[in-house]
């Protein structure tokens, strides 16, 4: 009896040892306790703080960024929420960024200028820098490692992480500062000029090939005409991918031969395995794979 007493005690705690931090799930976060919090970053913007209870030292940090066409959508809805507390429970720490939602009463189709698109790309880009520096001068409180600070983002929040990670002219960050890794859901860019050696990073892309919103890879907005005021060229997941793999960097894209602009949405619900893998190996282990997957 005492014998497999001890089995049983020593097989536990191998399966406790065994665990991966950021790959296994093992700790513990709730809404209902202080890992959770919520934090006026600038003026009326804020972000939800989600942190493992029982993590030791600096964390890694998953900036989240919603989409929503900047009309709308919430940094606290509940796959975003679902999804933060699941991130924590594997050693992230989680910020899920709200931003100003300029084209609420505009719109963002083909009848808006592509001036104004291109402004609202920008004006998101700027106030998660705003976030990003507030966490950043805040670093000690927070427990953040300032060098692995990854993006995150859903259609228009995809787009405004991309067009900040690769187009922006940021004089908000430090200027030595880089992010760790990108993960663009639906996203696009205005150009692919600008991906270079120098500040390409780890990105991960989720895109569905038929979707008619934001193109896979390089078409116009919504696919508007030329004589639309909303005419815009973009430059999506495969393009993105394509100047990534011209460069040697490392990249993951994900095509689903089928699928919409629900592909926005549909990664952090059901494709979390290769969320966490491209964060694990891609991310914090610098790998540099280069990964292409077809479903």
């Amino acid at each position: 009896m005492k014998y497999s007493i001890l089995f049983l005690l020593l097989f536990s705690f191998k399966l406790s040892y065994s665990q991966v931090l950021y790959l296994d799930k093992g700790f513990s976060v709730s809404k209902k306790t202080s890992t959770y919090k919520t934090i006026n970053y600038a003026k009326k913007l804020k972000f939800d703080f989600y942190k493992p209870r029982k993590a030791e030292g600096e964390l890694p940090l998953l900036i989240y960024v919603h989409g929503g066409g900047f009309s709308g959508g919430k940094r606290n809805s509940k796959n975003v929420v679902r999804f933060a507390k699941q991130m924590a429970g594997r050693g992230y720490a989680v910020a899920s960024v709200s931003y100003r939602l300029t084209m609420q009463n505009i719109g963002f189709g083909c009848a808006t200028n592509s001036t104004d698109k291109i402004n609202a790309f920008n004006d998101a880009s700027e106030d998660i820098s705003l976030a990003v520096k507030f966490i950043i001068d805040h670093k000690e409180k927070y427990n953040i490692d300032a060098r692995k600070i990854i993006l995150i983002g859903t259609s228009a929040g995809a787009e405004a992480i991309l067009n900040l990670a690769y187009v922006y002219n940021n004089k908000i960050l430090p200027s030595d500062f880089k992010f760790a890794g990108i993960i663009s859901m639906a996203g696009a860019v205005t150009t692919i000029e600008n991906i270079t050696h120098q500040n390409a990073i780890p990105t991960q892309l989720f895109h569905g090939i038929n979707d008619k919103i934001v193109p896979y890879n390089v078409a116009s907005h919504h696919y508007c005409s030329k004589k639309s005021e909303g005419y815009l060229v973009l430059y999506g997941s495969k393009a993105i991918a394509d100047k990534l793999k011209k460069l040697g960097k490392s990249y993951y894209l994900y095509s689903v031969k089928k699928g919409d602009h629900s592909w926005s949405i549909r990664p952090i619900i059901y494709s979390k395995p290769e969320i966490i893998d491209f964060l694990y190996y891609d991310v914090l282990k610098q790998s540099k794979r280069k990964i292409e997957t077809f479903i």
